[in-house]
This record gives C-alpha cells, structure tokens and sequence, in this order.
C-alpha cells in the first residue's frame, strides 16, 4: 500500500510502538494498516468421507477446490456454507478449520475448511461452475491442480485428519 485509501497521499513508514514501521499519512495523521480480501477454500467431503468433490472453474481445465469471497458481515464458517449452497447446491452438514494461506496473486487471505455436505447429488450446480465430479481420496490427490494453493490445501488437510472422521456440528449454516 503506498497511498492514503482515505485522502490520496503518498504515505511513508512511521514507527509505531509493539507493531514496528507501519504505513502513515501525514494529511490524515493516521497509520493505515494494510488491507486484503478473505475468502474461504473447502475441501468437501461426502458424508462417508471417503470422497471428494473437486470442480473446474471459469474455462479453467484444471480441478480445484470450492471457493469464495466472504461478504461484509459474514463470518467464515457462514461464507464457506454459503459458497457451497450458491455454487453446487449443497447443503453443509458439517466444517472445520483447517489452515489459512496468504494468496499474493490476489491479495486474499485464504481460510480453508474441510465440509460434509448432505448429498452427493450435483443436479443444483449454477453457471459459476463449469463441472464437479467426486473423487476417491487417492483420486483427489492425483487430479487436483499442481503446485496450487488447492493441492497445498488438500494436502494440508488429508495429512491433519490422518484417518480421523470430521464430526457433523449440530449448528445449522
């Protein structure tokens, strides 16, 4: 960030005590703290979970994992049902917080999530995605994109569970 988002100023670093040298805008005579999109990233897993739903996106001829922007106002775990409810038409069951990843690309925040859905139906999938198919553990691993923050994600969370079953939350999303 090397402008004031309020004013338009050149800003400079300025030493701010416990945090170090923090961005200042000397016309506001304010630090601006630096600001970044969040978005969730969910590994979806049937309610066996023994299979993975992956999708291709946006032409793309890769697989990934489901993902999306969370809206002002929402919290986390409310945007990763969401997203998938809008994309794939599922329902989440049940979700738990794997690991975050800072995504330079596009300056987001990533959060991801593992999640049961309630169905393994794909029939209320919307135009967002091109195509999602379920996959063995085994499978996901070796057809998710290469050397991507989803493969760093399923990876993650494939190594974290080690055979240990997410238990479906009571809370209703």
């Amino acid at each position: 960030m090397n402008y004031c988002m309020e004013c338009g100023t050149e800003l400079e670093a300025k030493h701010l005590e416990n945090e170090g040298n923090i961005p200042y805008c000397n016309s506001c005579e304010g630090y601006r703290f630096p600001v970044f999109n969040t978005a969730v990233s969910m590994v979806i897993l049937n309610k066996e979970q023994n299979k993975i739903l992956l999708i291709k996106q946006y032409g793309g001829a890769d697989y990934i994992l489901c993902a999306g922007y969370v809206n002002k106002g929402e919290d986390a775990e409310q945007a990763a049902a969401r997203e998938i409810a809008e994309e794939l038409g599922l329902q989440t069951v049940g979700l738990r917080y794997n690991k975050s990843e800072y995504f330079e690309k596009n300056n987001t925040l990533m959060l991801n999530f593992s999640c049961i859905v309630a169905s393994e139906r794909l029939d209320g999938m919307t135009d967002e995605v091109d195509q999602a198919e379920w996959f063995s553990i085994e499978a996901a691993k070796a057809n998710i994109k290469k050397g991507s923050l989803a493969q760093r994600f399923l990876e993650n969370y494939l190594e974290k569970s080690n055979g240990l079953k997410l238990v479906t939350a009571l809370k209703a999303f």
